[in-house]
């Protein structure tokens, strides 16, 4: 990543240098012991930092576990920029292709979504689909966008394609294909409606 790149980074983030430090350290501290044994000792270590530094940023283990699973999902997990809503089936395909890449932080974001400690929109991109929908089909009812919008946007999360590992047992190719073939499902009763 370019030094402008990381600001832009960093910025759309809103977080500081040693903020990313700290993140980042759990996250590699997450992918090499797990969520449970990390403590901040070992966090402020890797990260070149204090303890208190830690502390003063993130003040509990839940505030700092928000906040580097809010940082995994744009930093480790960015999402392609789809063109139009009918190319979202392949964006939603390489989401889950990227959390077979790096399962536990793929859990990590989940959990955070699936329990409700989030704080934040459960999905971040909401927006972005209904805005490809305002342009593309504009006509669309206020059900079925709200039903579009809600499927694509859950299909597209770390919380479905644990879903798919635990429940179904299913492997990176199986889960593609389903999370693509849903998407697919969705878009096509509507695709006769764009000009």
């Amino acid at each position: 990543m370019s030094v402008t790149s990381e600001c832009d980074a960093r910025a759309s983030l809103n977080v500081s240098r040693t903020q990313e430090a700290i993140l980042a350290a759990y996250t590699d501290l997450i992918e090499e012991l797990g969520t449970d044994d990390v403590s901040f000792r070992l966090i402020a270590r890797r990260a070149g930092v204090g303890e208190r530094t830690i502390f003063r940023n993130y003040p509990t283990k839940v505030d700092l576990l928000l906040a580097t699973a809010g940082w995994i999902e744009a930093e480790i997990f960015p999402r392609q920029d789809a063109q139009s809503i009918f190319d979202m089936p392949l964006t939603i395909r390489a989401a889950m292709e990227s959390y077979d890449h790096r399962p536990e932080l793929a859990h990590v974001v989940a959990e955070t979504t699936m329990r409700g400690i989030s704080g934040g929109a459960p999905s971040p991109r909401r927006a972005t689909l209904e805005a490809m929908i305002d342009a593309e089909i504009p006509a669309l009812g206020e059900g079925e966008r709200r039903a579009i919008v809600a499927a694509l946007a859950h299909l597209d999360s770390a919380a479905t394609w644990v879903t798919f590992r635990r429940e179904f047992g299913m492997g990176r190719a199986d889960i593609a294909d389903a999370a693509g073939w849903a998407a697919e499902a969705v878009l096509d009763p509507i695709r006769s409606r764009v000009g």
